[in-house]
C-alpha cells in the first residue's frame, strides 16, 4: 500500500521545551492509524504540524504525496479535520451546514446541492437536513461535522476525539462511519481518549511518551509486549490438573480447583508449543482460553517510565 502520511525526524521544540523529538511515522493508504499519548504528550502538535497549522522545526513530513511546508496548499486541498468539538453552526440547518462548507470549498450551486443532498443521506441525516442544528442531539451533530468535512471529498481525514461525549449507541454508530469511509479508500489519523475505541478502529497504533515515539504495531502486537499474558487451562480431572503442574513447569491457580494460569504472550507460536506439550504427556484439557493485557495495560505500561517492557 502507498503512504498516505510519511514523517522522518520530526521535531518541535516551544522556547527550551522539545515537545517532538525525532519522530517517524508511517501511515499506509486507506487505513486507520491511532496515535496515543498521554496529556502533553505532543498529539496535538504532530495533528496541527500534519494539517499545515504549525511549521515544524526539522524534519520531513509529506501528507497525501505533499510536502507540509513547501506545499501546504496541497496538502490542505487533500485533507480534511474533525476537531473534538463540532463546529457546526447552530442557528443554521444541517442542509445549509453542508452547504456553506461547499461555497467554502468553490462548488457551483448546482454541485454544492447535490453533494450536501448525498451527504445528508450518507450520514442518515436526511429527515433532520431542514432543521436547524441547535435541534440536534449530540450523535447528529459529530455525524454533521464529519459529512462537512467531507465535502472536499478529502484523501486523509484528522479525527481528533470524534466520539466525546457520545452515548454508546452513538459511538458505534461513529465507528461504523469511520470504517465504510475507510472501506472506500480513505485514510483516517485518529486521536482518542478511548483506548477501546483505538483498540476497536485502528489498523495500527502508535504510543507518544514525552514526545518521542515508545511503540509501534498492531493492537495485538502492542498487547503481546506486556507482562500477564496467559492461557487458561481447566482439567476434567484432579490427575490432568496435577500431572499438569508437574510437568508444565511454571504455573499458577485460576480461582477453580481444576483450572491453571500458564505464562503466555498470545502469540501462535507460544500456543502451538503448550498444545504439543500437552499433547506429549497426555493431558487432555476440557477448556483452553487466552487472555493478553488490554490495551489500556499496554497504555500504561508504556507511558511509564518506571515500568520495564518487554
Amino acid at each position: 500500500m502507498t503512504s498516505a502520511i510519511t514523517v522522518t525526524g520530526l521535531r518541535k521544540s516551544f522556547g527550551d521545551q522539545v515537545v517532538l523529538d525525532n519522530l517517524d511515522l508511517t501511515v499506509a493508504g486507506g487505513t486507520v492509524f491511532s496515535l496515543l499519548g498521554a496529556n502533553g504528550a505532543g498529539k496535538t502538535t504532530t495533528v496541527k504540524i500534519l494539517s499545515t497549522l504549525l511549521r515544524p522545526d526539522a524534519g520531513d513530513v509529506r501528507v497525501a504525496g505533499h510536502d507540509v511546508t513547501r506545499d501546504a496548499d496541497a496538502v490542505r486541498a487533500a485533507i480534511g479535520v474533525t476537531g473534538q468539538f463540532s463546529a457546526v453552526d447552530n442557528l443554521l440547518t444541517g442542509e445549509e451546514n453542508l452547504r456553506l462548507m461547499a461555497d467554502l470549498h468553490h462548488l457551483g450551486r448546482r454541485d454544492g446541492r447535490r453533494k450536501a443532498t448525498e451527504l445528508l443521506e450518507q450520514f442518515g441525516l436526511t429527515d433532520a437536513g431542514g432543521k436547524a442544528v441547535s435541534t440536534y442531539s449530540g450523535g447528529m451533530r459529530r455525524r454533521l461535522d464529519l459529512a462537512m468535512t467531507l465535502v472536499g471529498s478529502p484523501q486523509v481525514i484528522f479525527l481528533d476525539e470524534p466520539t466525546t461525549g457520545l452515548d454508546p449507541r452513538s459511538r458505534r454508530d461513529m465507528w461504523q462511519i469511520v470504517r465504510d469511509l475507510v472501506a472506500g479508500g480513505v485514510t483516517i489519523f485518529l486521536t482518542t481518549q478511548y483506548l477501546e475505541e483505538a483498540d476497536e478502529l485502528a489498523d495500527r497504533i502508535a504510543v507518544l511518551a514525552g514526545g518521542r515515539l515508545v511503540a509501534e504495531g498492531t493492537a495485538d502486537e502492542l498487547k503481546r509486549r506486556i507482562p500477564g499474558g496467559h492461557v487458561r487451562l481447566r482439567f476434567a480431572e484432579q490427575r490432568s490438573h496435577d500431572k499438569a503442574v508437574r510437568v508444565l513447569g511454571q504455573t499458577a491457580p485460576d480461582g477453580d480447583a481444576l483450572a491453571l494460569r500458564v505464562p503466555s504472550d498470545g502469540s501462535v507460536r507460544s500456543l502451538k508449543a503448550l498444545i504439543d506439550q500437552l499433547e506429549a504427556h497426555s493431558l487432555e484439557v476440557g477448556e483452553l482460553s487466552v487472555h493478553t493485557p488490554d490495551l489500556d495495560d499496554v497504555f500504561l505500561a508504556l507511558t511509564d517510565d518506571k515500568v520495564a517492557i518487554a
